[in-house]
């Protein structure tokens, strides 16, 4: 039943979920696959470091699902394809969803799949080409009971210079809120350009939760205040990927975050514990 798999997700104490995003391959960009090479050894170190879930692609799921044990984080499986993120773009742009993507992942014992809801200027056809994917995987989800973690994306700029994240939060109100009407059991949105109104898109998003993206790399002290900022604001979790699989430490970062989310720690405590454990 989909409530038993949320459950492996959320922390039963502080109800917070950290998602280490590891599925940065399947969209073609090479710098995505700075830090990730072996990804063998970038699963071993994030299930000793323990986030409570990791996503991965249908390709790299096995090597999480491979460790024996009963305590390793939950698997999140990527269910769509792009090819938006190159600089320049490729000159045609395509989205689609794996076939018997919701087969696979109960195959492969995940708890959640995930898929993207993209908005780029001038090209609905990919904003469509997402729903398309999204109605026929719900279709699916519900046939299975797998939660279904839709990731609405607002994205700004040019073909010529590829696209980034906009952090508009009307956009990103908007955007979430179709992603709920779609039928999504879970949020992985952008925080906002101010962070301080991200109660918003909380309240627009319902009872469904809502968990905030990393994005781009940024400093130890930014990533943390604005952990805490999203949380303060009614976040439920964070999908972290390049912040923590490109860090120096993944595993120091990983336990620093995972102090923020399930034992309130203030962002110079986590400092602290991402020092003490770098130094181990």
């Amino acid at each position: 039943m989909k409530l038993a798999r949320l459950n492996r997700l959320f922390n039963p104490e502080s109800s917070r979920l950290l998602d280490v995003a590891v599925d940065h391959g399947f969209f073609g960009e090479r710098s995505f696959v700075t830090g990730i090479e072996d990804m063998r050894a970038v699963v071993t170190t994030l299930v000793a470091a323990g986030p409570d879930a990791v996503q991965l692609t249908l390709g790299q799921a096995r090597h999480l699902q491979a460790v024996a044990g009963k305590q390793k984080p939950a698997l999140v499986l990527r269910t769509d394809v792009a090819n938006v993120y190159g600089r320049p773009l490729d000159s045609h742009i395509f989205s689609h969803h794996v076939p018997h993507a919701i087969e696979e992942a109960v195959r492969l014992d995940a708890a959640a799949v995930c898929v993207n809801l993209m908005q780029l200027p001038g090209r609905p056809e990919i904003r469509e080409a997402c729903i398309r994917s999204i109605m026929a995987l719900r279709e699916q989800a519900t046939r299975y009971a797998m939660p279904l973690m839709i990731e609405p994306l607002v994205m700004r700029g040019e073909e010529s210079e590829g696209y980034g994240v906009d952090g508009d939060i009307e956009k990103i109100l908007t955007l979430v809120r179709q992603a709920v009407e779609l039928g999504a059991d879970l949020i992985k949105a952008d925080p906002a350009d101010d962070i301080t109104q991200y109660h918003r898109v909380i309240e627009v998003a319902g009872d469904v939760p809502v968990l905030v993206r990393g994005g781009g790399r940024v400093d130890d002290r930014t990533l943390l205040e604005r952990t805490v900022a999203v949380l303060e604001q009614g976040a439920r979790g964070i999908v972290y990927g390049r912040n923590i699989i490109q860090h120096d430490d993944p595993a120091a970062i990983t336990r620093a975050l995972m102090a923020v989310l399930h034992q309130g720690a203030t962002v110079d405590e986590a400092l602290q514990i991402l020092t003490q454990e770098s130094a181990r």
